[in-house]
């Protein structure tokens, strides 16, 4: 395993574990264990197919929804907004690379076939 995709491993568990830390937070000291768990798990499993810019977007999100929440419902809603804010950042991180990846396949020239048409392979 490489430095960078170690890299990323860990970016993924630090990010989604956050994640998982604030909706146990939200559910209850009950489920705060499982849902630390789950987010740490598939942070990894994120990270291990490189998922470097789907995390900077939940990372975005989770900062810009806890200040939302933070200027408009004070500190109870802190974590409510911060992982619903992480949540928008995920889906809005896939769209916008999804949106991406098909403007570069627009843009790609389609290679020429090199093969040569023979009459004897016709029927």
């Amino acid at each position: 395993m490489t430095a960078s995709r170690i890299f990323d491993v860990l970016l993924g568990i630090l990010g989604l574990g956050t994640v998982g830390l604030l909706i146990g937070v939200l559910m209850g000291e009950g489920w705060l264990p499982v849902a630390i768990a789950l987010g740490a798990l598939l942070g990894a499993g994120v990270g291990l197919v490189g998922g470097r810019g789907f995390f900077l977007s939940i990372f975005i999100g989770t900062i810009l929804g806890g200040l939302l929440a933070l200027g408009v419902s004070g500190t109870e809603a802190v974590t409510v907004g911060a992982a619903s804010g992480a949540a928008m950042g995920g889906f809005l991180g896939i769209w916008i690379s999804m949106l991406i990846e098909t403007w570069r396949q627009r843009n790609q020239t389609v290679p020429e076939s090199d093969t040569k048409h023979d009459s004897h392979l016709q029927p």
